[in-house]
């Protein structure tokens, strides 16, 4: 077994996504805790893990690799048992457009780094948060109510009868959601998928209140 270590922090929602698919694969790992607030991810001793300063890092056998779904990708290939994406390059390319909308579409719209863009007024920052986490999680249930008609595949999990990365990137996305005050009552795709999954042990475990750096 590979020795890993992951750079993160627990209200990152990328390093949320790596935690799930670690637990959810069943790998050990040894977390290196990077506080965002305090601004660890834009000194120079973790710049050299990460050019970007963002989480997460994963190390594995001492070659470190970054962003989230590459890292997802590269678990999926080394450790395929159980699997993140389906086995059909149809079902394939469902499942990363739902990771793609949470990815590209949702979370760096609410990254720090954007927010202090916007200003200080703690009231404008909500607004902006609120509107893009809306607007894409609408369109996350749309396209997997969508692919639900196209494949009857009916869950309970976001793609079918199997916890994917599309579950790994959605459940980070929840958390976010209900902290900045999203009401979910319009999704009920997005409500099954919480559902289904909140109490699996490994969903549990990777949960940000659950970390070791978490804040009260």
């Amino acid at each position: 077994m590979a020795n890993l270590t992951l750079y993160t922090y627990w209200r990152s929602s990328a390093s949320h996504r790596v935690r799930l698919a670690l637990g959810y694969k069943g790998l050990d790992y040894d977390p290196v805790y990077v506080n965002l607030l305090e601004g660890e991810q834009r000194r120079d001793a973790y710049k050299a893990t990460n050019p970007m300063g963002f989480l997460p890092c994963l190390v594995l056998d001492g070659v470190k690799y970054v962003e989230s779904t590459a890292i997802l990708e590269l678990l999926d290939e080394l450790y395929p048992d159980p699997p993140l994406l389906p086995k059909t390059p149809e079902d394939r390319a469902r499942v990363r457009a739902l990771v793609q909308i949470v990815n590209s579409g949702i979370q760096p719209l609410q990254n720090l780094v954007v927010l202090d863009r916007i200003g200080e007024d703690k009231e404008a920052r909500l607004a902006w948060l609120r509107h893009f986490i809306t607007r894409g999680l609408g369109a996350w249930e749309a396209l997997a109510s969508r692919f639900q008609e196209e494949t009857g595949h009916t869950g309970p999990f976001a793609y079918g009868a199997s916890f994917t990365a599309a579950d790994a990137l959605l459940i980070p996305q929840l958390y976010a959601a209900r902290r900045f005050g999203v009401d979910l009552g319009a999704y009920p795709t997005i409500r099954r998928v919480d559902e289904a999954t909140r109490e699996l042990p490994f969903v549990a475990a990777a949960y940000p209140d659950a970390q070791p750096d978490a804040k009260p």
